[in-house]
């Protein structure tokens, strides 16, 4: 017999590794500061005493090794173990980051105070899991800063260079499932090098962060201050929302008549965007009742991302109701920003792609810009347009064309925000940086101004986003996109499809010979290696093969573009792009092996 922590008999008639599992869990039980994942991870050790394979199972997931600490932080199901997000976790991770950001400091500029900011969501936990970093920060000799409430991203990532921080940690999931967390690290001034001064962390930096994760000694030895941070009051979030809504030129773009349904999704982003957009002189808002409020259980969504089918019905039940012009939707962090309109062609009201955003936002930047021209501020080596490598190679024509620079990188804002001269870059996931100077990173409240304001502009002109796109198309050639994602349960698949691309690599794709072929995984002049596969065919077809960064998927990129001379032709244009897609897709699904 083995006798548990909490008197309970269990009979020894399991193997020596569910032995060993148990031992490990009632362990980590005896440490776990949090009686809510405590309780769990000992009726989760009580079921598989009593043989239930389901509880086995949630208990081996759980303590499958380390979560791991990389680029993007932190992400994971809330729950006990060493592999779910959880206040022992989340102390050695603050411990870590605290020990990184001191050493990173005395050696930039010894007897420098360290200083830091940490922001929080409205998911479970998130408060708590805050509120412990500002402490153990604290006692780690850092000047903490700790936001009054929960708040969208972007802020935080605004108060890490407004208040002259060295770090900042976002606790957040961004648009992840409702039973996730995450806790995402931002590096300022003396920690990290000028070009990422208030942007996401990338390597070396993450490797830097995770050796000193995994050097914390135990659980006890982690120190939290009982006080010493600074709770921020609101003037913080009225800096931010007052620079946010005045990025709209009512000088240069006076047009308001503008009637818009806004959704935060459940999340933390409302009542910022809602003030931020009123300020701009949009006043006549419409925020979706039952998305308005803040809930951790995400009650009207299956899945908290404007991305996903379904997220955007209630708003767009209540543009056709109301005979709105626009909905913009943020995600529940509100650091992206989806976009909502009634297609002409159709009668119907359709989401965006962010692709289509992006070229938009990116024309109507060039126009802000156009009083002064780009010449001097490219000469400065200001004036570049940026977006990831799988996004539309539209925004790069239309920067040529007004004689604006431009750059492609590797995907994520940790990349598109240290672009030198950045003045404006996206990434098709619905993420827009329209103001680096205000916030480096994507921010989604800050890109609904000026998508206001260029809807409201053309509305002014009697017409449609749509139709701006479609001048944007006659100049530049209609730039058709579309995706394929394939989720694997083994990620040993992921390894496999991309090797078979590379010993058979395709000769065409959509009857358009391959006639460049990148394997980004060597890196180049332009990109840091990257695991990817880049296909460009004789008509200019583009496929770029990549593993998610982030799930279990193998996700494929493809763009046509097509011309049209006049109007007139852009429907059958359409008709042809879609074809070329189609065929397109057919062609990625062959190779490999579909």
């Amino acid at each position: 017999m083995w006798m548990g922590n909490d008197d309970s008999v269990m009979p020894m008639t399991s193997s020596d590794a569910e032995l060993r599992l148990l031992t490990e869990a009632r362990e980590w039980a005896a440490q776990d500061p949090d009686a809510a994942t405590k309780a769990s991870l000992l009726e989760l050790v009580r079921l598989v005493g009593n043989g239930d394979p389901a509880a086995r199972q949630e208990l081996e997931d759980s303590f499958r090794g380390t979560l791991q600490f990389g680029t993007a932080g932190l992400r994971a199901a809330l729950g006990p173990g060493p592999n779910r997000m959880n206040r022992v976790v989340v102390r050695r991770a603050a411990a870590g980051l605290a020990a990184f950001l001191v050493d990173a400091v005395a050696k930039a500029s010894a007897g420098t105070p360290v200083r830091a900011v940490v922001g929080y969501d409205a998911r479970r936990n998130s408060d708590v899991f805050a509120a412990e970093t500002a402490a153990i920060f604290t006692a780690a000799g850092i000047e903490t800063f700790l936001l009054p409430a929960a708040l969208p991203t972007p802020l935080l990532a605004y108060a890490v260079r407004a208040l002259d921080c060295d770090g900042g940690v976002m606790v957040t999931a961004s648009h992840n499932p409702p039973q996730d967390n995450g806790y995402k690290v931002y590096l300022g001034r003396h920690a990290v090098a000028a070009d990422g001064d208030g942007a996401q962390i990338v390597a070396p930096y993450d490797a830097e962060i995770a050796a000193r994760i995994s050097a914390v000694g135990p659980q006890e030895s982690i120190a939290l201050a009982e006080s010493g941070w600074t709770v921020l009051d609101g003037s913080l979030a009225a800096d931010y929302e007052r620079a946010a809504a005045a990025l709209a030129m009512p000088e240069r773009f006076p047009a308001r008549d503008l009637r818009i349904v806004l959704t935060p999704l459940h999340g933390v982003g409302g009542g910022t965007a809602l003030d931020v957009l009123k300020a701009a002189g949009f006043t006549d808002v419409t925020v979706v009742a039952e998305q308005a409020e803040p809930d951790p259980d995400f009650p009207t969504v299956s899945f908290p991302n404007p991305e996903e089918p379904g997220a955007l019905d209630l708003a767009l039940e209540a543009a056709a109701r109301l005979d709105a012009d626009l909905v913009i939707a943020n995600d529940p962090d509100a650091d992206r920003a989806a976009v909502a309109a009634k297609d002409p062609d159709t009668g119907a009201w359709r989401m965006l792609r962010g692709d289509e955003v992006g070229s938009l936002l990116g024309a109507h930047i060039v126009a802000r810009l156009a009083e002064d021209g780009p010449a001097g501020a490219v000469a400065d080596g200001q004036g570049v347009f940026a977006n990831s490598i799988v996004s539309s190679r539209l925004l790069a024509r239309i920067a040529a064309a007004a004689g604006f620079a431009h750059k492609e990188t590797l995907t994520g804002f940790k990349w598109i925000s240290r672009v030198p001269g950045l003045v404006y870059g996206y990434e098709e996931a619905l993420g827009y940086c329209v103001a680096p100077d205000l916030v480096k990173d994507k921010d989604g409240i800050s890109a609904a101004v000026l998508i206001a304001e260029l809807a409201a502009t053309a509305k002014a002109a009697g017409k449609t986003v749509f139709d701006t796109l479609d001048e944007l198309y006659l100049q530049h050639g209609l730039h058709a996109s579309d995706q394929l994602s394939i989720r694997v349960a083994d990620l040993g698949l992921l390894d496999a499809m991309m090797n078979r691309l590379r010993v058979s690599p395709p000769e065409s794709f959509g009857q358009s010979a391959v006639e460049v072929f990148t394997d980004l995984a060597d890196g180049s002049a332009q990109l840091p290696p990257t695991e990817g596969l880049l296909y460009i065919t004789r008509n200019l077809t583009r496929v770029i093969i990549r593993p998610s960064g982030t799930e279990p998927k193998l996700k494929c990129y493809l763009e046509v573009i097509h011309h049209a001379g006049s109007a007139a032709e852009l429907p059958a244009a359409r008709q042809a792009a879609r074809a070329s897609l189609d065929e397109v897709l057919h062609d990625v699904s062959e190779a490999l092996g579909l």
